[in-house]
């Protein structure tokens, strides 16, 4: 048997998501292996291998080629910009990458402040705006930061609205619509392309799209 594909994909919601599509696609993951302490899951019977990583960490492996393969969100992509080939939008886990704050407050007036995990999204989107701005990077708990005056703005993903709104923010431009992709690193796309190839096909054929 040949080595197996290594897919690198993150826990939570995106894993349930994508494996119950990889078991239309004839790939048996098991949407619940994930809550396990098992950093690496193990299905030999598919001659695959799962690397549980984190959502941002995902790219990463798929770039240096610890993974062959990952399941990573568009927003991930856009931020970090690495080399590897976006084979399919899988259409799981949508949101979208949006500006907030607190409602009718203007912009400062020179480099409005930003509050983000995602520098490289937020300042291209305001430098195709003509705006130049300041980024104060934040993990955790964005919306904090237009509440106590840090910032003028966040730049985060939006799903249902709820904690912005639950925060007393609106929504003011979407940037971006999010979805997840399959990502595949470049060398491992030629040594493996039966493999990569097939699992394509059968993702496309469960998302609905033509490979």
């Amino acid at each position: 048997m040949s080595k197996p594909l290594t897919i690198a994909m993150p826990k939570g919601r995106i894993y349930e998501e994508a494996a119950e599509l990889m078991q239309q696609a004839g790939y048996d993951l098991s949407a619940d292996a994930e809550k396990s302490r098992k950093l690496i899951l193990e299905f030999p019977e598919q001659n695959i291998q799962v690397m549980m990583a984190k959502p941002m960490d995902v790219v990463t492996y798929v770039e240096y080629g610890a993974a062959d393969i990952g399941i990573a969100g568009k927003d991930v992509l856009l931020e970090q910009d690495r080399d590897v080939y976006e084979v399919l939008d899988l259409k799981i886990s949508p949101c979208y990458v949006a500006v907030a704050g607190l409602p009718n407050q203007p912009l400062s007036r020179i480099a409005p402040k930003i509050a983000t995990k995602y520098p490289k999204i937020a300042s291209d989107y305001f430098r195709e705006q003509g705006e130049q701005i300041e980024i104060i990077p934040l993990n955790g708990s964005i919306e904090l930061a237009p509440i106590i005056g840090l910032t003028d703005r966040i730049v985060d993903i939006v799903s249902t609205g709820r904690t912005l709104k639950e925060n007393g923010l609106i929504e003011y431009e979407k940037i971006s619509d999010i979805t997840s992709r399959l990502i595949v690193n470049p060398v491992s796309y030629r040594l493996k392309s039966t493999e990569i190839d097939e699992m394509v096909a059968g993702l496309s054929q469960a998302v609905g799209v033509e490979a």
